[in-house]
């Protein structure tokens, strides 16, 4: 999870027994965007965001073919709590993590 995604979000996937790390977790809070994807890239987990700029980032990386974990994104302007729980618990229990591989996956579903 992205340093800014509402903490409700990671709560309430908890609930649903989805495996969640936070930014503030993992102690990668004031890395810069780039740095927390390699991060979760590292950890072969996809990185869940509302920031745009991880869209510009992944596209880079897309034609340079760069590989990177994957990048689910969820707009804030079109998306409730409650709807990111629920699409990020289907995605967390349908998709294995290297099926998200180099690619972004937008909310709402």
């Amino acid at each position: 999870m992205n340093v800014h995604v509402p903490y409700a979000i990671s709560f309430g996937l908890r609930l649903r027994e989805v495996d969640v790390v936070t930014s503030q977790e993992d102690s990668t809070a004031e890395l810069e965007d780039s740095d927390l994807l390699d991060r979760a890239t590292a950890l072969g987990r996809a990185q869940f965001t509302q920031d745009t700029d991880f869209l510009r980032i992944a596209s880079e990386r897309q034609r340079a073919e760069i590989k990177f974990a994957g990048i689910i994104f969820g707009n804030q302007n079109e998306m409730t709590v409650s709807g990111c729980i629920r699409d990020l618990e289907l995605i967390a229990k349908v998709y294995e993590p290297e099926e998200l591989t180099d690619r972004v996956e937008y909310l709402p579903l």
